[in-house]
């Protein structure tokens, strides 16, 4: 039987899924891929070849030897290398895709992330709903990547999870939507990251700031800090956080922004 090209549609909308699965868990019975299958109209197993695929261009993997499938289409790597030079372009397009497949558009089906959507009209709209929903993408991408567990702590209760970022959104638009730029943190945390109150090192260990320590007499400081000074993250099984981007949050933030 002669099998049919993929098209753009159905890899935009497998990328979005690579996204979002952990390589370790891409197989026919993962039942994201067998609801993807379904919608596009493939085979489980032809949804979970094209994910590992995507795999065998994947650096972050090939960093840590692991390899995808051989062969993979042109097409594939094309996909792939679009994601890393125009990642929020085709973050969109791939939540928009997602939408269309599911008879919805992109703001029926994001409705709960838009809570000021009817305040604006035309452009200011369009991009609102552009940068909502792609930092739902990004948080659906590290909650992933992190196994929906908090790095510090282990707490792996998805509402008190936050998709942070090492370098803020606002300060680099090219690396928003890259996993490495991303830690899954509790709130706590994420609050002290994000003010320069604690960092982490090249070697993935946590580095309080003085601030914090002046609290080290506290009943509270031992508890929720000083067990965890010099303490490794739980590290990602897929992206690794960039030691670059790190450097830029130590250079930049901690210590600075408290």
């Amino acid at each position: 039987m002669t099998r049919t090209a993929w098209t753009r549609q159905e890899l935009v909308a497998a990328f979005n899924l690579y996204c979002r699965i952990p390589f370790g868990k891409i197989s026919n019975t993962n039942p994201q891929i067998k609801s993807l299958a379904k919608q596009i109209g493939r085979t489980p197993s032809a949804v979970g070849l094209k994910l590992s695929n995507f795999a065998s261009f994947d650096p972050a993997l090939q960093r840590r030897g692991i390899k995808g499938m051989k062969n993979a289409a042109k097409a594939d790597k094309e996909i792939f290398n679009e994601f890393y030079t125009n990642q929020e372009e085709l973050a969109f397009e791939s939540e928009k895709v997602l939408a269309l497949l599911e008879k919805q558009s992109i703001e029926q089906k994001y409705r709960n992330y838009l809570p000021d959507l009817d305040l604006l009209v035309g452009e200011d709209r369009e991009s609102y709903v552009k940068t909502r929903v792609n930092q739902k993408f990004f948080r659906d991408m590290v909650l992933s990547n992190y196994q929906s567990t908090c790095a510090i702590t282990g707490i792996n209760i998805p509402t008190f999870l936050i998709a942070s970022h090492i370098i803020p959104w606002a300060s680099n638009k090219a690396e928003r939507l890259n996993p490495e730029n991303g830690l899954c943190l509790s709130a706590l945390y994420d609050k002290a990251f994000d003010r320069g109150l604690l960092t982490i090192d090249s070697e993935y260990k946590i580095v309080l700031s003085q601030t914090i320590k002046d609290y080290s007499t506290k009943e509270f400081y031992d508890i929720h800090f000083g067990k965890i000074e010099n303490q490794t993250i739980l590290l990602p099984n897929k992206y690794l956080p960039s030691t670059t981007f790190l450097t830029w949050h130590r250079q930049n933030v901690f210590e600075r922004h408290m």
